[in-house]
């Protein structure tokens, strides 16, 4: 009787879909948000404690989607090539509400899914390809004894439809190197090339069409990355970057996707300045992103300006979640900074990034890792995680963070949010 049930309601479901004037991306076939092993490897490494009292309780609980985990590149990038098809079906797997494409663009300015416009030699299998190799900003050197193996291959080196011909790999190269093949590899060791088959790259068109088929109700974050000089030079060609920021935000309109679904960021305030100019509907949460405070004097500059962008119209700021916190002097309790205190003083809602990117946790020191600067001293333990998640959800009131593997704060934010 049940199976009976189920069929008569899909059927309707179906029936009442296809009456709709506008294409329904809401699936009825069931979708099962699967958060994997590591968060209970995680919370089995910390500290006895009310924290992890409450995370145990939640170990049999239904996972959904939350907008609370954004996919960084992704969101399946601990394991699967970044700005991939894999790498975000894997981030929404896991429950990713929001989900990234950083924007670069080619030769014949067409928007593609790339971390940055110059990293093709290291994130594709370009030189693996003799004929686009030898479009490359910089062609490959092999190492020698006085110079490490380097190539510079840049997406705006070579066209859409070429770009679309390669493979997606993680992010690494050998610098020892001394032919194509070998410069394939670097990869961290703490991740994996398991799923390092063919990474599916993205147009800007791809991943919209992607994720809005996805089930369940996701939305989108496009980065629009500046290009890197001496590399790419803009006007590129006569390609302004006003044109770049218009294209990236005209794409999802003329896709009639809602500007509430989508959270652009830039790191370049002229970007941000304009779309809040041109396109007010976006702005509203377009995302400042900023790493202008790395040292603690540059931090305390940073810190002072924060009112000041609020009062340009300014909604959400997205520093490195390092920013956002401290210890106390005995380095024995991570707390909210300076610098979040004062973000949300000046009404700014805060969206950081980038959660599981720094490997096993009792290597941040002795390796200086970038986003664990400011708190260094008080970091031991991979189980200081979900500590770290709690000052920022709990304490700070974040809105959001991006992670590389989506599925650990995914289920954070499902059991305590």
């Amino acid at each position: 009787m049940r199976s009976f049930i189920n069929l008569v309601v899909v059927a309707l479901l179906a029936e009442t879909s296809a009456a709709l004037p506008w294409k329904s991306t809401q699936h009825t076939i069931p979708y099962r948000v699967d958060v994997g092993e590591r968060p209970y490897y995680i919370i089995n490494n910390m500290t006895n404690g009310p924290l992890k009292d409450s995370l145990v309780g939640c170990e049999n609980n239904v996972q959904e989607i939350t907008e609370f985990t954004i996919g960084h590149r992704g969101g399946g990038t601990l394991q699967f090539p970044e700005e991939t098809v894999e790498s975000t079906m894997a981030g929404a797997r896991m429950g990713a509400g929001i989900l990234e494409c950083d924007v670069s663009f080619t030769k014949d300015r067409g928007l593609v899914c790339r971390h940055s416009l110059c990293d093709l030699h290291t994130t594709t299998n370009i030189l693996l390809h003799p004929d686009l190799a030898a479009k490359c900003s910089v062609s490959f050197t092999p190492a020698n004894a006085t110079s490490p193996a380097n190539a510079v291959c840049c997406t705006s080196d070579i066209t859409t439809a070429e770009y679309l011909t390669l493979c997606g790999k993680q992010d690494g190269f050998n610098s020892s190197a001394k032919n194509v093949k070998d410069y394939q590899y670097g990869t961290p060791t703490w991740r994996t090339e398991l799923y390092d088959t063919c990474g599916t790259v993205m147009t800007l068109e791809s991943y919209i069409t992607l994720v809005d088929s996805l089930p369940g109700y996701r939305n989108f974050t496009p980065e629009l990355k500046t290009p890197p000089a001496p590399y790419v030079i803009m006007p590129f060609n006569g390609y302004t970057q006003e044109q770049y920021a218009r294209d990236m935000l005209d794409t999802f309109k003329n896709r009639s996707i809602n500007p509430s679904r989508v959270y652009a960021q830039s790191f370049n305030p002229p970007d941000i300045f304009q779309w809040i100019k041109e396109y007010p509907d976006f702005a509203k949460q377009a995302i400042y992103l900023t790493e202008d405070g790395d040292t603690p004097a540059t931090l305390a500059n940073a810190t002072t300006q924060l009112a000041g962008l609020a009062a340009q119209g300014v909604k959400i700021i997205g520093p490195p979640f390092g920013y956002l916190l401290t210890t106390t002097p005995d380095n024995q309790t991570i707390i909210p900074s300076a610098y979040a205190n004062a973000a949300k003083a000046a009404g700014l809602d805060i969206i950081a990034w980038t959660f599981e990117r720094s490997g096993p946790l009792a290597l941040v020191a002795s390796t200086e890792e970038y986003y664990y600067t400011q708190i260094a001293q008080g970091i031991h333990y991979d189980g200081q995680l979900y500590d770290i998640l709690d000052v920022l959800a709990r304490h700070i009131g974040i809105r959001a963070i991006f992670s590389d593997w989506a599925a650990t704060v995914t289920y954070y934010a499902n059991c305590l949010l």
